[in-house]
């Protein structure tokens, strides 16, 4: 039985932010139980809901160094979905209403998080042999494992690896501030340890350390080795490119159904697609109040409203398409106030066109995954993406910029063949991608034949965890082989 591991800041359903609490919270669950013992291990916000606190059970308390401070650690324990989680309690370091704050206090936490983690282990009666680290957040715990704890006969052959969500975010900051804080030697936080700009750089540290790297699709594992994609570190990914491999996200098929979807009223599949979405369309026009248009072509999205995401190529052209095009739009998310403000905007100049939900809804991205004709993704970059394997799933044609994960997973429609799952475009260009609408647009209302096709052939992919696992399995069982260190 292989023991695996996984450290992370967040795991559905105990705290969510973002894509990384739907990896941790839902692959350990697919992996074969016969041969893979696959725990979790997650701070105790004091912010997460009171539901799955009450479903905690306190395990033990301890004490860990960092640095000359003296921090209490309590470990609790509970199961979820058949995998068992362990969260690391402390209310000075996880108070406050959200897991997040400035990136001054977060260094502290995550360091104080990561060598908890490691002095848990004799505790929890599992010792690991793979510890699977993810975002910069857990970037410290290969480094502590293999300088602090190398020498330590218990810690001895434990490996690691370190999975990159989303590489903008590294968890940088001052290098005397986290000298002091991770009381590591000053050697270090040389160029080519956790030095990275005359900062301190957590992600930088995973990255060196660990014995392999992930990312979360084949194409951006080569991205991030590109100035393009590096985000200052192409350079350090480069030299790593031998331990670095891109494994594309899954999707929790049991969750994303749209045979048995909870916020759906009308359920459906690969053969009766055409009514199910029919009636959830009229269902989504009148709860958002669009006008119940059956035949009109409706896009959607779910999304953080930022730069990364597209946004400012929506912004440049949402006018010109709005008042040209025979369209519905219906966005929800929050973001950045620019954003949210421009498409409020739009949404007061154009009310019988586009709606606009400010704040997350479980329940309307549902809807608006099952309910749209179309999903659009113009990302300047997508490590993974899930909505667009959502979209997939639910037959929601979706309109994607080539990149990261978007390129690894929507083929692009072909008039000709027939072939293709969606529509693309490769540069990062507003007039690019309204022209792929704009052909999205053409082909939904004079070629229903091939549009029914795409969403077939969209609706008959295999994006669950089933791949992928096979991928890590793969993975850990050669890192138990050879010798790393």
């Amino acid at each position: 039985m292989k023991k695996i591991l996984f450290a992370a800041s967040e795991a559905v359903p105990f705290m969510k932010t973002g894509g990384l609490a739907d990896v941790t919270g839902s692959l350990p669950k697919y992996f074969d139980k016969k041969n893979y013992d696959v725990r979790v291990i997650l701070p105790k916000y004091v912010c997460m809901e009171e539901r799955w606190k009450g479903q905690l059970h306190f395990l033990c308390h301890f004490y860990v160094n960092l640095s000359w401070r003296k921090q209490y650690v309590g470990i609790f324990e509970t199961t979820y979905d058949g995998i068992t989680y362990y969260l690391v309690d402390n209310e000075f370091y996880f108070a406050g209403n959200a897991p997040y704050n400035n990136i001054y206090e977060d260094v502290e936490k995550f360091a104080f998080f990561s060598k908890a983690v490691l002095e848990a282990l004799p505790y929890l009666d599992f010792c690991p042999d793979i510890i699977h680290c993810h975002d910069w957040q857990t970037g410290l715990l290969p480094v502590f494992l293999r300088t602090l704890y190398g020498d330590e006969e218990y810690y001895t052959g434990i490996k690691t690896v370190f999975s990159i969500h989303n590489l903008k975010f590294q968890g940088r900051w001052k290098l005397p501030a986290v000298m002091d804080i991770t009381g590591l030697p000053e050697q270090i936080f040389a160029s080519d340890k956790l030095e990275s700009y005359g900062e301190a750089n957590y992600l930088k540290g995973g990255v060196v350390y660990a014995d392999a790297v992930t990312t979360v699709s084949p194409t951006y594992a080569y991205e991030i080795t590109t100035p393009e994609g590096g985000e200052g570190l192409e350079g350090l990914m480069y030299a790593c490119r031998d331990k670095l491999s891109g494994i594309l996200n899954g999707l929790d098929y049991t969750e994303y159904d749209p045979q048995k979807d909870v916020y759906l009223t009308n359920h459906y599949n690969e053969v009766n697609y055409k009514e199910g979405k029919a009636l959830n369309k009229t269902r989504l026009q009148k709860n958002v109040y669009l006008p119940v248009d059956g035949d009109v072509f409706l896009i959607g999205m779910v999304s953080r409203m930022t730069d990364q995401k597209g946004f400012d190529l929506i912004a440049y052209i949402m006018d010109e398409l709005l008042s040209t095009e025979r369209v519905q739009f219906v966005v929800a998310g929050t973001g950045e106030a620019r954003y949210q403000d421009m498409l409020s905007y739009f949404a007061g100049k154009y009310p019988d066109k586009m709606k606009v939900h400010i704040g997350y809804s479980e329940e309307l991205a549902h809807q608006i995954y099952a309910s749209c004709d179309a999903f659009l993704m113009p990302s300047l970059f997508e490590p993974c993406g899930l909505s667009q394997l959502m979209s997939l799933r639910y037959g929601t044609v979706p309109i994607v910029r080539e990149t990261g994960g978007l390129k690894d997973t929507v083929i692009p429609y072909n008039e000709y063949t027939k072939e293709g799952t969606g529509f693309s475009f490769a540069n990062y260009n507003a007039h690019e991608m309204l022209a792929t609408i704009r052909y999205a647009l053409s082909v939904f209302y004079q070629h229903k034949n091939d549009w029914d096709i795409l969403i077939k052939h969209g609706m008959s992919q295999d994006f669950s965890w089933n791949a992928s696992v096979a991928e890590y399995e793969k993975l850990y069982d050669s890192l138990m082989t050879k010798f790393t260190w």
